[in-house]
């Protein structure tokens, strides 16, 4: 008996494309961006499908503008996004932070390669793990997810729109060289059957809003430019109503809320990927392209006998660590190959406070590392 096919259209896309129908399907309708390798195709797509669905496409000057211009877009009510690399994050730091302090929603799709500097920008890396949780200064909360296939290019870039919307920040979407430019075929389900959350919206009178208000989720209703609520916006912390304050009560009140946005709706944020972990003595801990080559090495190692299994990270901050830490405890020994010197590994070992013994397999020449390569890592260490 055949195995029924998923519902709805079924296409041979690259990650890049389908990180635009992922938009696209979550109501993205503004997109600003400057083109680099190895992010450009979205940049390419957005430009003659945005136009076709009355959105709006605009190539900026570069990447600094781009995300002022994404924010912009935000708070004038659209659903926006922009996608880069390495140096194009890096420039978009300022603005991020001013995202997350004005509690903007919009989508950076970060398409890794290697660095820093120009460093290799056709090569597949994953060195801005923890650019992506601390690049911007301060102390802010932040939502990063992951893609390892281009199937998960469309839903996670689906989810991040949502999780932004839905807790009016910025959401950083983390794929990679490969992962970008892998094509392969995937099911584009519906309209009717994409889960697609919008911002809450004020539903009080406006001389009655206040913009910055607590409430029980943390998360206030956003208003949009234009519809009549008063409505100041700014970078410095502020208070309730968006003006700049120094008292030292209403400073410490804000940041405590747009921590607790995210703190308090962990169970809805993280998100991981397991397979064969309820009986594995060895397990590897991976995310991006690297989980894929991980994938079939466990399933290889199986085969041999070698009890193995998987941990997908899907979100990678904040670090879902009450889903990882049980089955890491679990285990003897867990893997964590990353391709670059070790960023998450070091999370992880924070987090195991050497209850098992982690081992770390990275690579930063540019490659894949390999499904033999963490074999041979499993078969030894078991």
């Amino acid at each position: 008996m055949k195995a029924k096919k998923p519902p709805g259209r079924q296409l041979l896309l690259q990650g890049n494309e389908a990180i635009v129908e992922g938009a696209l399907a979550a109501g993205c309708r503004f997109f600003a961006g400057y083109p680099i390798t190895p992010a450009t195709e979205i940049s390419e797509v957005m430009s003659y499908r945005l136009p076709a669905v009355d959105g709006t496409f605009i190539q900026m000057e570069d990447e600094i503008a781009s995300l002022g211009a994404v924010i912009g877009a935000s708070l004038a009510g659209v659903k926006s996004m922009t996608a880069t690399s390495g140096p194009g994050f890096s420039l978009m730091q300022e603005n991020l932070g001013f995202a997350c302090t004005a509690e903007v929603p919009c989508v950076i799709v970060n398409v890794m390669r290697g660095g820093p500097s120009t460093g290799l920008p056709t090569r597949v890396s994953q060195g801005d793990v923890m650019q992506a949780r601390w690049g911007t200064h301060g102390d802010h909360p932040v939502i990063v997810l992951a893609a390892s296939t281009t199937q998960e290019c469309f839903s996670a870039t689906v989810r991040a729109f949502n999780l932004s919307e839905k807790y009016r920040t910025p959401v950083i979407l983390l794929a990679d060289e490969v992962v970008a430019h892998t094509r392969e075929k995937i099911y584009l389900p519906r309209s009717a059957e994409v889960e697609v959350i919008d911002r809450i919206k004020p539903d009080m009178p406006p001389d009655w809003y206040i913009p910055y208000e607590d409430n029980s989720r943390g998360v206030p209703p956003m208003s949009t430019f234009g519809d009549g609520y008063r409505y100041h916006v700014t970078g410095l912390i502020h208070d309730v109503r968006g003006f700049p304050t120094e008292r030292r009560d209403e400073i410490s009140a804000f940041v405590s809320r747009i921590f607790r946005k995210i703190s308090q709706h962990l169970v809805d944020i993280q998100q991981i990927e397991e397979e064969m972990t309820e009986d594995a003595e060895v397990l590897v801990i991976a995310y991006g392209s690297v989980s894929r080559s991980a994938r079939r090495a466990v399933r290889e190692a199986r085969k041999l006998g070698v009890k193995a299994g998987l941990i997908q990270l899907v979100t990678l901050w904040p670090f879902p660590r009450h889903a990882v830490e049980p089955v890491l405890r679990r285990a003897r020994m867990a893997l964590v190959p990353e391709l670059n010197m070790g960023q998450m590994s070091r999370e992880i070992k924070r987090i195991n406070q050497g209850a098992t013994r982690i081992e770390t397999l990275n690579r930063i020449d540019g490659n894949l590392i390999t499904p033999d390569e963490i074999l041979r890592r499993l078969v030894k260490s078991y």
